[in-house]
């Protein structure tokens, strides 16, 4: 797969969209990154509609293993696909510890079990958890369940010593909750979120100094 094969569409203050580009980066897969407007007078442009009717980013399109077209435009499917190596899976592998993600092959079965119970509790408590403390909800309610993901953090990384898509997944949610509310109270979770903004293929995907969509 070589950068002409590989793209990603994206806004770069769009924390879903910051999952498929943090596992693309940390999977040293080649790709050209094509950024849209979401909002203003100029509306999304029309080549952006056909790729996804649905308008929203990220959009990965690539080739598969098999040289197929691939048009994935849904974050937690362009990690699965990053993870199974039907994106990228051509790139040379090199050394898997520390910041270079870990792919689904590359993991035992408690690791596996660790990312999939760790993407879940993204999807399924933490965004909506989230949202609502942001939106004027329950702030002790989110504090609550940070308590809870403290607790399963393996370290460094949420799994343990690989960056896996358990990290992909929970980067742009828990950076954004730290940035907003703090989670200094929570040494597990500060401790990961500090090994993260050092590495270099999550950094570059951190917002610049100024706004960002939380959702």
């Amino acid at each position: 797969t070589d950068s002409a094969q590989t793209q990603l569409v994206t806004n770069k203050r769009c924390p879903f969209a910051q999952k498929a580009w943090i596992a693309l980066e940390a999977s040293d897969c080649p790709y050209e990154m094509r950024e849209v407007s979401l909002y203003g007078a100029g509306g999304k442009p029309d080549w952006f509609w056909e790729m996804n009717p649905r308008g929203t980013v990220p959009v990965v399109a690539a080739k598969d293993g098999g040289g197929e077209d691939l048009v994935l435009a849904d974050s937690e499917l362009i990690l699965d696909a990053v993870g199974d190596g039907s994106i990228g899976s051509s790139v040379k592998r090199g050394d898997i510890s520390g910041g270079v993600l870990a792919l689904s092959n590359e993991l035992n079965t408690e690791e596996k079990s660790l990312v999939d119970e760790w993407r879940d509790c993204i999807s399924k408590k933490l965004i909506p958890v989230g949202k609502s403390a942001v939106l004027g909800g329950s702030l002790p309610k989110l504090r609550e369940l940070l308590r809870e993901m403290n607790d399963m953090v393996v370290g460094p990384y949420l799994a343990g010593e690989r960056m896996t898509l358990a990290d992909c997944a929970a980067f742009p949610f828990l950076w954004r909750i730290n940035e907003e509310f703090g989670i200094n109270d929570q040494k597990n979770l500060n401790d990961w979120l500090n090994n993260c903004v050092e590495n270099e293929s999550i950094k570059r995907t951190i917002p610049a100094q100024g706004w960002w969509w939380w959702w």
